[in-house]
């Protein structure tokens, strides 16, 4: 039960990150933030450990040249990049992670299928690789208003839209095939 609250607290504070910096700016010290934003990476994004670690020593670093702020704005780059990552990789060895989510529902997942969620995966990639360079954007170029309400709002939406096109693709697709 603990395990599980935990669980959903440490969702809930990678989704609201934009949202917590914007509020305790000023009153918080970015290096503090940038600590926690950096702990959060490594915490919640256990099945990319090494890449999770690598970035939030990249963010830290920044820290410790003087550049917390940018650090704690970067936060929502090394998201896209750890996923990109994966998406990406998986693309070259093994099984495509959109293909493994597909099997879970459907395990005899036909050729067409197949197929399917390697075009889904790309495109996933291109989101990422979109969505991270609006995000460095903001975090070098923007003000902190902005900033938030692209990477906890705006990103989220498009991330919304990316899979509600992906699911009336897929109901299209399989109308085909049957």
């Amino acid at each position: 039960m603990v395990y599980r609250m935990l669980k959903w607290a440490g969702m809930l504070a990678l989704i609201a990150w934009p949202f917590a910096v914007y509020a305790l700016h000023g009153q918080v010290a970015s290096g503090w933030l940038l600590l926690v934003g950096a702990a959060l990476l490594v915490w919640r994004l256990p099945q990319a450990r090494p890449l999770a670690l690598l970035a939030a020593a990249l963010l830290l670093l920044l820290g410790l040249l003087g550049e917390a702020e940018l650090g704690m704005r970067a936060y929502p780059v090394a998201v896209s990049l750890i996923m990109l990552a994966l998406f990406a990789g998986s693309l070259l060895q093994g099984m495509p992670i959109v293909e493994r989510l597909a099997r879970l529902q459907e395990p005899d997942l036909p050729p067409e299928g197949v197929r399917y969620t390697r075009k889904v995966t790309w495109a996933w990639c291109g989101f990422f690789i979109l969505n991270g360079s609006i995000a460095a954007w903001t975090a070098v170029y923007a003000d902190l208003a902005t900033w938030t309400l692209y990477n906890g709002c705006v990103s989220y939406l498009l991330m919304g839209l990316m899979f509600a096109v992906e699911w009336l693709c897929r109901r299209r697709l399989r109308r085909g095939l049957t």
